[in-house]
Formats: structure tokens, sequence, C-alpha cells
């Protein structure tokens, strides 16, 4: 039996499905992906709310970001900054602010010459971050997000997933806080269902 607010939860208005369900990278939990660009004010504007929402999810619960390009140079380069500065160990330190350089300042990080200058005027180590940068395990981890981009279908950002079985729609939200209301009930409904990774 599904709790009320489970109940309230409307295929094709809160959520849809996943067809067909995804695997988990972090078996036994239930995993939840948040896909996102630095280059998309939707993704600004929701990224403070989803990092506080991430650190409360219970122990049974994985989250990781996934940032997409969607075929853009400019967001494939934002992309690989992110697993860039992941890499070096700056990105708790930075994320955020590299959202308010390039939606409040306007600035364009879209080229690696402009992301360096940037980085290294927030003390990064420049010769570090052009190696993670140019690195095989950036882009790697560029391949796997474009690849689950299309296994997840998803052809917008900020789009949240649950157990690769669930994506966020929230078509009636009236505020970026309503989106984690239903990933909540999506995560109470994989939890229920017993779908883990």
């Amino acid at each position: 039996m599904l709790s009320p607010a489970l109940a309230d939860l409307l295929e094709g208005r809160d959520w849809r499905l996943i067809d067909p369900p995804q695997p988990s990278d972090t078996p036994g939990k239930i995993e939840v992906l948040e896909f996102f660009s630095y280059g998309c004010p939707h993704c600004s504007d929701l990224n403070l709310i989803v990092n506080s929402w991430s650190k409360g999810l219970a122990a049974d619960v994985s989250f990781r970001r996934v940032p997409v390009s969607f075929g853009r140079a400019a967001w494939s380069s934002l992309a690989q900054f992110y697993y860039a500065l992941e890499s070096t160990g700056d990105l708790e330190r930075l994320d955020q602010s590299v959202f308010d350089a390039l939606h409040k300042q306007r600035l364009r990080l879209f080229t690696k010459p402009a992301i360096l200058d940037w980085v290294v005027e927030h003390g990064v180590d420049s010769k570090a971050f052009s190696d993670a940068f140019d690195s095989f395990d950036v882009q790697t981890k560029l391949s796997r997000s474009d690849y689950l981009v299309g296994r997840y279908r998803i052809d917008a950002v900020p789009t949240i997933t649950v157990a690769g079985r669930y994506a966020v729609l929230g078509r009636e939200v009236k505020a970026l806080p309503e989106l984690l209301t239903i990933a909540d009930g999506l995560i109470a409904k994989a939890r229920a269902e017993g779908i883990a990774g």
C-alpha cells in the first residue's frame, strides 16, 4: 500500500517511467542522479537547494550529479570543467562559484583557456587542473555521461532520476524545491518496491 504522498504522485505529471530500467553504478543503494549543466540557469537556481537536500538523504540512497553536453561544444567544455574540478578536489569549494560566474557575472567560461584563467584566479593549481581537464579519466567520464543521457532519455536539465526507473517531471511545480519533494516520493516508491541497484 502506497502512502498518501506516494498516491498523490501522478505518472505523466510528476514523473515518467524510464524504459528499459537502467542499472545502478552503486549496487545495493537507490541511486539518484541529477542531470545538469553549468550552462543552465535553472540548474544554477537548483544547485544550492539540491546540495542541501542530498546531504540529508538516507543511508540507502546514493546521490550523484551527471553533467550533460547535449552535443553542444560549450556545454561539453563545462562538463569537462566539472569533472576536472572533481579530479583536483576543488569541486565542493568552487561548484556554486562556477554557476555564479556564468549566470551572475556573465563570464564566458566555454573554452579551456578561459576556464584555466578562472580556476587559477580561484587558487587552483594550473598544471594539475590542465592535466586533469585533458586526462583519460575525464574523457571517460564525459563519454559515460553522454551514454547515460541517451539511456535515460534526458532531453532537458535539470532532470532528477531515481533508481534507474523514474525521472522527475514536475510539470505542475511552482517552485524548484517541489522537484525534490517528488524525488523524495519516488525514493520512497523505489524503497517500497524493493528497488536498489
